[in-house]
């Protein structure tokens, strides 16, 4: 994947330590920001062997959790305005929900406002239930997205 790169040197930042965490004080189905990032903060680009942690697209501060309205918001920030891969990213983030948290939690992803050039037309995408479903139903498409969640090169 290393023909064609749109941002050929992304900057690298470290990545932080896991913070070890005691028993949850809000009770059991209760869902922590920080549980939610450390859960897909080693999401590997679609572009580069680097994690969207270490790529600073996403951070502890990009999730945040209602409970009362049982809404999970993930904002992510592409490292170009012009990343044609943003929609990969979200498509990755919200399959990696999928797999751990409560289906009653409505999970919104969106890209960091003025963050994208195309902001409006990613953020229908990523929160268009028809259109995430096509999206993985394209077997090309699916694969990328496995290989950004399953791949150990991190």
């Amino acid at each position: 994947m290393t023909l064609g790169l749109i941002n050929a040197n992304p900057v690298v930042h470290a990545k932080k330590e896991r913070v070890a965490r005691s028993e949850d004080p809000h009770g059991e189905d209760a869902v922590d920001p920080l549980e939610i990032y450390d859960f897909v903060r080693d999401i590997r680009d679609p572009e580069h062997p680097y994690s969207l942690e270490q790529l600073s697209v996403l951070s502890e501060e990009s999730v945040t959790v209602d409970e009362k309205l049982g809404r999970i918001l993930i904002t992510f920030t592409p490292t170009i305005q012009h990343c044609s891969m943003a929609t990969v990213i979200g498509l990755c983030l919200r399959v990696k929900l999928k797999e751990c948290f409560p289906p009653h939690f409505k999970v919104d992803i969106k890209v960091a406002p003025g963050s994208h050039a195309d902001e409006e037309s990613v953020n229908k995408q990523l929160n268009d239930k028809e259109r995430v479903a096509a999206a993985l139903e394209n077997p090309n498409l699916r694969q990328l997205v496995d290989e950004c969640l399953y791949s150990n090169e991190l």
